[in-house]
Formats: C-alpha cells, structure tokens, sequence
C-alpha cells in the first residue's frame, strides 16, 4: 500500500509524532495521502476508526475519499469513521448539543434563499423599502460570521449608517432564526465553536471523540473553521492538514489563505513535508505554472516537476473579438480531435466570468459540438420552482415548518417578521408546527387580532386546496391553487422584464405536467399493499427523488462532451486539453482585482487553470472586446507576459509559421482519411 507512494508522500502518511502540514502542490497525489494515512493510523497505529475525522470542502472530494478509503479498509475495521465536509460535521455536532445551545430537535436549515427572504422581510419591516439591499446585508452578516463576530459586537463596532443597519438587520435576523428553531449555513460552523469555546466539559469530550483530524483544502478555511480544527485537536495535536497556498482561490468568501502560515505560530512543532512531484502535466505546463505564480509572495517555496517530459509548446492565440475567440476554440476542438483521434470530454474551456460562456455555447450548438457547462442551474434549484414545490411539499406534510416560511408571503400576504416570530414562539411552546398552530384560540393572546386573522386565511385556504388534492383530480387542485395566489402575477411583478416572468412561469408549468406525467405513470408496482394508489403524496415524493438522480447524472463526468466551466469551478479537475480564453487586463485579472489591488489571487486562479491540463494548454486572447455596447480596445493580460517565452508559441501577432501550418494541415487530412476509412 504505502510501497505505491513517492518518498515525500510515504513520509507525510508515516508522521504521527505531531501536527504535520503537507504542502501539496496541483496534481501531487494529495488525496492519495490522506486516505493511506487513514488506513495507516488504524492498521498500523492502533487507532480505531471512530476517532478518526477527515474533513474537507465540497460533497464531492469526500465522496471520493469515502470510496477510495474503502478499497484500503472495511467491516469493523473502519466502523465510525467519519468523512465529512466542515458543515456536515458541524451538523452533526448539533443533532448532538442542539439542546445546550437552547434549540429543540427537529430543527430546520436555511439555504441561502431562505435566509435571503428572512432579511428581506425584515429591512421592509424596520425600513421601508429597503429591502433591495438584502444581498448586501445578507453577505455582511454571513462574513461577520465567518469572522466570529456576534450580532451584538456587529452593533458594537459599526461605522457609519450603512453598516449599523447590516448590524441591526443581523440582530434581528438572529432573534428570528432562533425564533423559528433554525440555523443558517455559516451557523453549522460558528455555533459549535462558540458551544466549545465555552463549555469546557463539552469541548473535553468531543477532543475525546476525534482523537485525530485530518483537513484537506486547508488554505480554503476561514476564521470559524481554523477556530473549529484548533479546539478539536487541543492538547493531542494529532493533525495533518494538506493545503496548497498558490490555490487559494476563495477570499471572496471568507477563506484565508493566511491561515496555513498561522499554523506554524499555533503548532511550534509543526513539520512541513512538500509534495512537488506532479503526477498529472508535461513538464512546459509545469514549467509555466511555476513561473507565473512566483510572482507571487510565499511563505513556503515549492516548485512542481514531472517525470513526463517537456511535451508541447503552450500555444497563445491573439484574435480579433470575442466572435472569433470562441469559434477559433471550437474549430481548434473539431481540429484537434479529428488529427489526435481523442473523445470530447477530453477538452475543457475554462474562463474568468460565466458571461463568457454564451457566446461559446452559441458556436459549440452552431457546429454540433455536444457540451456540458458547468454550474448552470438545475431546474429544481430555480426559485419558481423551489416556491412551488415548498407548497407541494406543505400540502402532504402540514409540519414542513421551512416549507412554511419559503411560502408564507410568496405572493405577499403582509404577513411581517415580527408577526411570524410571534407565530414561531408560541408554536415552540405548544410544541407543534406553524402551519398547526395558526388555527389554535391560545395565539390570539400574542399577536394582534389583524395578524392572526391573516394566517389563519392561510390556513383555512391551504386546508381547501389539500382536500381537493386529494380528490380525483389532484393536478387540477394544484392549477387551481396556482390561479388562486395568481403565482404568474406575482413573478410579472418581481421579474426584470416580462419575458424573464414568461420563463419562469413556463417552468412552473413544467414541473405540473412533471407531477402529472408522474401520476399517469403509476401501475401496479408503485401501489401500496391494499391496492390503493399512493397517489399525489407519491407522485411528489417520486419528482423530488427525480430530481436527486438528475443532479447525479449532471455530476457524472463519463459524457463525451466538451467541459465549459469557469476557473473557480475547475479546481480539482484534470483534461488532457485546456482553453483558457479572454486572457486580457479588466477580464483575467479581473477589474475589480486591479482596482483593490489584489492581483495576487487572480495570479493564483491564472496557476489553477494553466495546472488542470494534462497534455495541451492552449491560451486565448482579443485585441477588441465588446463593453457596454461598444467595441473596446483589449490590453493582453500581464500573465502572459509572466510565461516563459522558451515554451509559447505565439499566434496572431507575429504572422503564422508555414511549416507549422502545412503540419497540422496534413495531419487533418490522415485523420479525415482514417474517418472516412
């Protein structure tokens, strides 16, 4: 097992003597470290595998830790083991101490679009209008957090009007939050940190717990989560965490990649192993990597290197506009794979903002290349629908208290924040959920008569609508329901431009004729023991585990499609062939970044992209872009100017070689031959 791994690799695995940071640069086999170290600590160390936590940041990187530490150890061996990202284990540690932080069981989570209503009721409540700064606010109190900053030192410490009412708007927003027994997603992190940092009995028994933490993607922790690893490690330092400074990418929100640096002023003993062998690149892709991103300050120094040769040239393409960039990439594609013989999803287009990918999504339709893009909404994520499917779900389950507060003022009922805390108080006391407690006599005693009169319209309205769903013709009731709160309406109302309202409302149609089409599709099979259909409490539940398994085929990369993504969204990923387009000043780096004079993290996004390919790096510039309407001159962007020159091939701005040319052209003419062959 740990004969596999290079010498730096098997010592990171072999180090147990204290904390251990491995600095792993793009493509080092840094996955491979974590698990074998895993297996290594419970067949090797003696430890038991429910002491173990490995934590990281996104479902998918644990998934496939999961399934690569089960082809190492299994059964009993790796009973307990926990392999989590940071907000799942935070979950978890609030199914266990809810009760401590003064929340009951049964709580509920707030996406970002939940929370995103709750601040939007309560600017209008308190202010009026002002409910268009909700974004705002809502980013200010989630940084305020990721900062460990409570409600009341937000108050404390603002500056000036704009930030005393984010500051307000955040005491509010918590007061309803607790009211209504639900967390946000910054909460899974932050309130266990507060519960440790001041329970000392709870924060001896869960160090007892995890015994030994492994962290990976450390340089994208924030303040909380640094403060989490830290209470959890104590006194044992049993931790290793693997990080990458040159890919951090996320200070937009809320990392920092400083925190690596911390580590050696909190662990006096730490030892840093490098990891600088790259298992994926040729050696010019490295060689590039490498140099851009020493332009760079760093408190550690590595630089990668492969055992695969120099490989070809990386090659910048100067085009005219935007048009002629993106077709140029998609007939370099068609090119490509017809001289070389490879599959599509071979190639990746990577680029600075999404706005890029429409133009390229136009000429990939226009020459019949199949694609898939990346971070593109799914339908069941699109908020009409959201809206629609929180009052499907509330009509088969009346205590669906989240359910209850997306649609409670979807189209608005004037029902006020302080109404619907009043309303979560008294629920919480009865013991029973909003929706129950709207028709109790015992609510009037604390809210105004106007206020209970409102919900118990509601009520009585959605108990209407349940019966008829039950009835013979439950999609009729469900169209009925959509006429009663005259939901198309209320998206005119809301949306940019008509148009925008059509679409969205087009969706929601969709996702009727989805539940109908489910419900004609019922036979035999899908009916209960007695005979009877499960009818439209089914039907729903089947459209909701639809939806589960489209999201995972979306997540299936064996599709023989080009990648489109942006280079925030590549991180991770590997191709045999990469485009990074728009490489121009304002674009990559971004306006934003020269204007803050952060250049440094857009240096690092520019090594992310150029490290994802594997055989090929192809890099794409325009001398005239369209901005605002009008054709603007474009600058090249200073990172080209940071490659070596030795390993570029330059077209477009000094004229193309022949001899290259009637290369490649004879190469398309074999693979045309071979085709047709």
């Amino acid at each position: 097992m740990i004969s596999q791994l290079n010498p730096r690799q098997r010592e990171a695995v072999r180090y147990i003597d204290g904390p251990l940071l491995v600095l792993a640069g793009a493509g080092s086999g840094k996955t491979s470290v974590i698990t074998r170290k895993i297996a290594y600590l419970v067949e090797t160390c003696g430890y038991q595998a429910r002491h173990i936590a490995a934590v990281t940041f996104t479902n998918k990187a644990a998934r496939e830790m999961r399934e690569r530490v089960g082809t190492l150890i299994s059964g009993q061996a790796a009973r307990g083991l926990t392999i989590s990202t940071f907000h799942n284990l935070g979950l978890n540690f609030l199914r266990r101490e809810h009760k401590k932080l003064g929340y009951k069981a049964g709580f509920s989570i707030f996406d970002a679009e939940d929370a995103l209503g709750l601040i939007r009721d309560i600017l209008i409540a308190e202010h009026g209008g002002d409910s268009d700064q909700a974004s705002v606010v809502q980013n200010r109190i989630s940084a305020w957090k990721n900062d460990m900053v409570t409600a009341e030192q937000a108050v404390a410490g603002a500056t000036g009007p704009a930030d005393m009412l984010c500051a307000q708007a955040y005491v509010r927003y918590q007061r309803a939050l607790r009211a209504y027994n639900a967390f946000d997603f910054d909460d899974l992190i932050l309130l266990p940190v507060q519960l440790l940092q001041s329970d000392p009995d709870t924060l001896a028994e869960w160090q007892q717990r995890i015994r030994y933490l492994l962290v990976d993607e450390y340089q994208d922790t924030n303040t909380t989560q640094y403060a989490l690893v830290n209470l959890l490690v104590g006194s044992r330092q049993g931790l290793t965490v693997v990080g990458d400074d040159d890919q951090s990418i996320y200070a937009w929100r809320g990392a920092r990649p400083e925190n690596l640096a911390q580590l050696a002023q909190d662990f006096p003993h730490l030892k840093v192993i490098k990891l600088e062998q790259n298992y994926r690149s040729t050696g010019r892709i490295l060689r590039a990597a490498n140099t851009v991103i020493a332009n760079n300050p760093h408190v550690f120094e590595k630089a990668l290197w492969s055992e695969y040769g120099p490989g070809e040239p990386i090659r910048v393409i100067c085009c005219p506009n935007e048009d002629a960039e993106c077709e140029r990439v998609v007939t370099e594609i068609l090119d490509h794979r017809l001289r070389r013989g490879g599959q599509y999803r071979d190639y990746a287009i990577l680029y600075r903002g999404n706005h890029q990918a429409r133009l390229l999504e136009l000429k990939l339709q226009q020459f019949q290349v199949p694609y898939r893009l990346s971070g593109g909404t799914s339908f069941f994520a699109r908020n009409e629908v959201k809206d629609v499917m929180a009052y499907l779900r509330l009509l088969i389950n009346p205590d669906d208290d989240s359910a209850f507060l997306r649609i409670i003022n979807v189209p608005r009922r004037k029902i006020g924040a302080s109404t619907l805390e009043g309303l979560a108080t008294y629920a919480g006391e009865r013991g029973i959920g909003l929706l129950a407690a709207c028709d109790e006599l015992g609510l009037q005693t604390v809210l105004p008569e106007a206020a209970v009169g409102r919900l118990r319209e509601f009520a009585d309205w959605l108990a209407q609508v349940r019966r008829r769903a039950q009835g013979d013709d439950p999609i009729d009731a469900i169209r009925g329901m959509l006429t009663d709160i005259d939901y198309e309406g209320w998206l005119h109302q809301n949306a940019s431009a008509p148009a925008v309202a059509e679409r969205r409302f087009a969706n929601v149609l969709a996702l009727v004729e989805g539940l109908q089409k489910t419900l004609e599709r019922d036979d035999a099979s899908e009916r209960d023991s007695t005979g009877n259909d499960n009818g439209i409490e089914a039907a729903i539940a089947r459209l909701v585990l639809r939806d589960l398994m489209e999201r995972q085929e979306e997540e299936d990369d064996s599709a023989d499609k080009v990648q489109l993504m942006t280079l925030h969204a590549s991180k991770g990923l590997e191709f045999p062939h990469v485009y990074i387009i728009g490489l121009e000043e304002d674009l990559l780096p971004h306006r934003n970044s020269i204007d803050t004079d952060n250049i440094e993290e857009e240096r690092r996004l520019c090594y992310v992209g150029i490290t994802r390919a594997r055989q090929t790096l192809t890099l794409t510039y325009c001398s005239r872009r369209k901005q605002y309407g009008e054709m603007q001159a474009c600058e090249p962007s200073r990172f080209l100017a940071e490659l070596p020159e030795d390993d570029l091939e330059w077209e477009g701005r000094t004229g193309t070689d022949p001899a290259a040319s009637k290369t490649r052209a004879q190469e398309t003419l074999a693979g045309l031959r071979n085709l047709f062959d």
